[in-house]
Parts: C-alpha cells; structure tokens; sequence
C-alpha cells in the first residue's frame, strides 16, 4: 500500500504546537490538544479520529529565514 502525502496529514515537526517532552516514555507532545504520546501526535490523532490533525498551524520563519527566502527571490527575478 502507497502513502499519499495528500492523505498523510501534517508534519508535526513544522508545528508550532508540537513540543519534544522531557518524558522518555512520552517524547512527543501536542501542546494544543494537550497531550503526550510515542507516536507524533498527528499519528495518534489520526489513529484515535480517523481525521488528519486540524490543529496544525506552520511555525513561522525566523527573521534570518524570511530575509534570505526575500533575497534569493530578488536575486532571481
């Protein structure tokens, strides 16, 4: 069986609601839905739902990110 990446869900390591916890039983967490797992939580969630996680939100670039992306495009332009 072939995993769509449409179907797959998010990424939960470019959520800014995803946190490594301290937990080595529990690495993962969620700090939106409030939870630890050790699965990633959109994993769990698509386990325990059956939906794709609807609570992810992309972690914003950093400055440094945002201005060389800007550049880049100039440079090709």
């Amino acid at each position: 069986m072939s995993a769509n990446p449409a179907v797959r869900g998010p990424n939960c390591y470019q959520c800014k609601h995803f946190a490594i916890s301290w937990q080595p039983s529990m690495p993962y967490a969620c700090k939106l839905l409030g939870f630890k797992s050790k699965a990633l939580p959109a994993i769990e969630v698509l386990r325990i739902d059956g939906r794709v996680c609807q609570g992810f939100t992309a972690k914003p670039l950093p400055p440094s990110s945002a201005s060389s992306v800007k550049n880049s495009v100039n440079t090709l332009a």
